[in-house]
């Protein structure tokens, strides 16, 4: 005891205090390239100018507000002129698409983007360089704001780096939306696939159809009713925030399964029309859309129409995953479109029903989105994107079928599903097996990296029904916790960083055993940002067994600055 005793105090007693100047080597996602200069740090003062092009006035408005908080400086913003940090778009200097460069020596720092997005990522990577304090809330007074001397041409290696919010199984505020936006932005995250609606909660606004959200957004008696929707005015406002931040937002309006809320607000939508109730706990609604109706593909389309025209995304999510074809089987207007349209199989009508939508949307200039399924349900003529979430391998299907797609591997990049199996964890998904940082950071990636690909890139998600199953994880309004939002930041962090790198860095750069040196340093970030995560966990050494039975075992941080307890 005395010797484990011994280890532990000495690998605190070695650990040194945090420097002030950070070093370049920390930045996640890791740069294709980077190069420290010579010379003397760049230091941030009150006087200090953020200039801009006009084309990014947005994104050095952000910079002034990041840096004002923590530093206590309202930074001077001028239009077109030099200054101690410069924000200009060349695309001719940066071919990349939301690539950046960045130099930054004892004169100033200077950031140019192929774009208003590349700008931005710029900035994150700035950010990363300024000492930790800067990602707090509050006034920072004692901190030194030194950037080291660097020169950095960084650009994503994915077009698609993407993260699914379910807002649908559990309403999330607008607040926390762009709390969860920010989050993705600053580890260059670019799309959020937005779960709008599923079996237990519809959550947009559609005018059209007012009893949607008057009925089918609530779940519960009065006592303990859930829910909540988006007015589209809320969600204009999401876009736009997600918009200066680089972050496409991506409807997903899911269909003909997972679709009960908008039964129970209007039941001819479904083949029986009977009424139903919004699930209080989460299971897989057997109704379907009933394709056999022209009513249901009119409230489609209606939908639909409104949908893009709100959301300015050349990508719509159509969802179409787990749906069970029983319903189909007993409709005989299903039936009936079965034989016009020489269908053998009820899952068929799922291929015919993508089909019609994918070419409705085609007109609008929109691709359709959906989870595996859309592809493997029929024969679809129109090219689509499916989000793989089962077999990586499958997106050699995608290929075949003249599509794209998007890899969200539930073994990967699901997560819902706890790091580790320990009973110590808290209450998460256990339908699959636990989901670890490494084994999301190192997930296998084929048919990649080349322009022709069929992958477009790689999106993590976050599963919200945990949350309807009894009320540990629910909100209680009389605390006012925010503890649905913690667990969520809990579940992703630092999962969503591995994602980014996954996503952003070139396969040759990633090496696991580098990410984690680097990710001890950005745990303080989260703590000053106020995100909750997931501790990482001592580092335990059992060393070899001596004469007399017995061995020593060390204990060592991870994170520069913590203490075992």
């Amino acid at each position: 005891m005395k010797k484990i005793l011994l280890s532990v105090l000495l690998s605190l007693l070695a650990l040194a205090p945090a420097a002030a100047q950070e070093s370049p080597n920390i930045i996640i996602p890791r740069p294709a390239a980077m190069q420290q200069l010579d010379g003397a740090p760049f230091r941030l003062t009150p006087k200090t100018v953020i200039s801009y092009d006009e084309s990014v006035r947005a994104q050095a408005q952000l910079l002034q507000e990041a840096l004002a908080g923590p530093t206590g400086w309202d930074l001077a913003l001028k239009a077109g002129r030099k200054g101690g940090i410069s924000l200009r778009v060349d695309a001719d200097a940066v071919s990349a698409a939301e690539g950046y460069t960045l130099r930054a020596d004892r004169k100033g720092v200077v950031i140019v983007g192929h774009d208003a997005a590349g700008v931005f990522y710029g900035v994150q990577t700035l950010l990363q360089l300024l000492p930790q304090q800067v990602c707090s809330r509050e006034r920072r007074h004692q901190a030194d704001w030194l950037v080291s001397p660097v020169s950095i041409a960084d650009a994503p290696d994915h077009p698609w780096r993407g993260m699914m919010l379910d807002v649908a199984r559990y309403y999330f505020d607008k607040d926390f939306v762009k709390k969860f936006i920010d989050m993705m932005a600053a580890y260059k995250l670019n799309k959020l696939q937005f779960h709008l609606i599923d079996d237990s909660g519809w959550r947009l606004e559609i005018k059209k159809y007012p009893r949607l959200t008057e009925v089918g957004a609530w779940a519960g008696d009065e006592k303990n009713r859930l829910g909540g929707y988006y007015t589209q005015d809320d969600i204009r406002e999401l876009l736009a925030y997600a918009s200066e931040r680089g972050v496409e937002i991506i409807p997903e309006i899911e269909f003909p399964a997972h679709i009960l809320s908008a039964i129970v607000a209007y039941p001819w939508l479904s083949c029986r029309g009977q009424q139903h109730e919004v699930q209080t706990e989460q299971s897989i609604s057997p109704e379907l859309l009933c394709v056999g109706k022209d009513s249901v593909l009119t409230f489609l389309r209606d939908v639909l129409d409104e949908t893009v025209a709100l959301f300015p995304s050349r990508y719509i999510n159509i969802g179409g995953d787990e749906a069970v074809y029983n319903r189909w089987k007993e409709c005989p207007r299903c039936q009936a479109l079965m034989h016009r349209e020489g269908l053998k199989e009820a899952s068929q009508l799922q291929g015919w029903l993508t089909n019609q939508v994918a070419g409705w949307m085609k007109e609008r200039g929109r691709t359709v989105v959906g989870w595996e399924e859309v592809m493997m349900r029929g024969e679809v003529s129109t090219p689509l994107v499916a989000v793989v979430w089962h077999n990586p391998d499958d997106t050699i299907k995608a290929r075949e079928g003249g599509h794209k797609a998007i890899l969200a591997p539930v073994t990967h990049l699901y997560f819902d599903f706890p790091e580790k199996g320990s009973p110590l964890e808290i209450k998460a998904a256990t339908w699959c097996p636990p989901v670890p940082l490494r084994k999301t950071y190192e997930m296998p990636i084929n048919d990649y990296s080349a322009a022709t690909s069929t992958a477009l890139g790689v999106q993590g998600c976050i599963w919200s029904d945990q949350f309807i199953h009894g009320t540990l994880l629910q909100e209680l309004p009389q605390l006012d916790e925010n503890r649905s939002e913690r667990y969520i930041e809990y579940l992703i962090f630092p999962r969503l960083i591995a994602l980014s790198e996954l996503g952003w860095t070139r396969k040759a750069d990633r090496d696991f055993g580098n990410f984690e040196q680097r990710l001890a340093y950005h745990y303080p970030r989260l703590t000053e940002a106020g995100i909750h995560y997931r501790l990482p966990e001592p580092v335990v050494n059992v060393g070899p067994k001596g004469a007399d039975g017995l061995c020593e075992v060390t204990l060592s941080v991870p994170v520069a600055g913590a203490a075992i307890h």
